[in-house]
């Protein structure tokens, strides 16, 4: 059993994500969740996750009862550790410090010796609301997102997607390494940069020629080797059938949707028609729920999250099978 440290304020979003690297994950409580099995290397290109850890023990929420489990816990006391305890959001009540110096202490009795710079092992003790859990941590999120904000690109546009969302939006796609990714309303290209970062052979398209130079010039900035992006009209792509792995893209809103030569409900009624012919499972990113549309171009939606954005936005997160 594994304990995933889950990122953000959506724990139903986070889950989900968390679910792409992880067996029968469940939220446990706030900012936590449970898996059965863990791929630790998916788990680590996961965006709305921290940390994973093989759970020692979960206890009703008390240092007392924690340290007693961790007392009673098969130790080899091989090696140097530390102990890393966080209060999980503010719900856990608890003197971190002293659960460290109380838990830390248990595992000198075993054996273990104290390398708080460079330990072998971490013991991560959790405490949240009524729970808490031990667990040695075995795998940890990559981060950096702020380093590639839509902001510091090369090339900008307002209401450009930012990077931690984009690897979400990649992850819930289902891609993998090798994977051919399809965007086909590039845009700035932030959901291509993030496919390429986790492995995936990115292509995308964009109506605007501005768009497809600013996006090449955002790929060449953050990966080694940039893929196809072309122009093309998002409802008549230049693909075959079933020729991408994936397919993720951010629908135009509001005064975007203007510049396209359709009417937005007939824009995003062709896309999902021809991303559904070149590609078996995707994410549509929208303005507003648009599962009716994705099930009459096809499309099985598996789920629905809502991510405010700021007071006057809100992103439709749409999972495609």
């Amino acid at each position: 059993m594994y304990v995933l440290e889950l990122a953000g304020e959506d724990d139903a979003f986070a889950a989900a994500e968390a679910a792409t690297a992880a067996a029968d994950v469940a939220v446990l409580a706030p900012g936590l969740a449970t898996a059965t099995a863990l791929d630790r290397e998916r788990f680590a290109h996961l965006a709305f996750a921290h940390r994973a850890s093989e759970v020692v023990a979960r206890t009703p929420n008390s240092l007392e009862a924690v340290r007693a489990a961790l007392a009673d816990a098969p130790l080899d006391g091989d090696g140097t550790v530390a102990v890393r305890a966080r209060d999980v959001r503010g719900t856990g009540d608890v003197d971190t410090q002293a659960a460290e110096r109380a838990l830390g202490q248990v595992l000198v009795e075993a054996g273990y010796e104290v390398d708080l710079d460079a330990p072998e092992h971490v013991l991560v003790a959790l405490f949240a609301e009524d729970v808490a859990v031990l667990g040695w941590k075995v795998a940890r999120t990559e981060r950096g997102y702020g380093e590639r904000a839509p902001t510091d690109r090369p090339f900008f546009q307002p209401g450009s997607m930012d990077p931690q969302l984009a690897r979400a939006v990649v992850n819930l796609a289902g891609v993998e390494p090798g994977d051919r990714f399809l965007d086909p309303m590039c845009g700035t290209g932030g959901l291509l940069i993030e496919a390429g970062l986790v492995g995936a052979r990115p292509v995308g398209f964009d109506a605007q020629r501005r768009m497809v130079a600013g996006s090449r010039q955002n790929l060449e900035a953050f990966l080694a080797e940039v893929r196809d992006v072309g122009l093309a009209d998002a409802t008549a792509l230049p693909l075959r059938d079933d020729s991408v792995d994936a397919v993720a893209f951010d629908a135009p809103y509001g005064r975007q949707s203007k510049i396209a030569s359709h009417e937005p409900a007939d824009l995003l009624a062709g896309a999902l028609a021809e991303a559904e012919r070149v590609a078996s499972r995707g994410v549509l990113v929208a303005e507003r729920d648009a599962s009716a549309a994705a099930d009459r171009a096809g499309w099985t939606v598996e789920a629905v999250y809502e991510r405010r954005v700021h007071r006057s936005l809100t992103r439709f997160v749409h999972v495609l099978e």
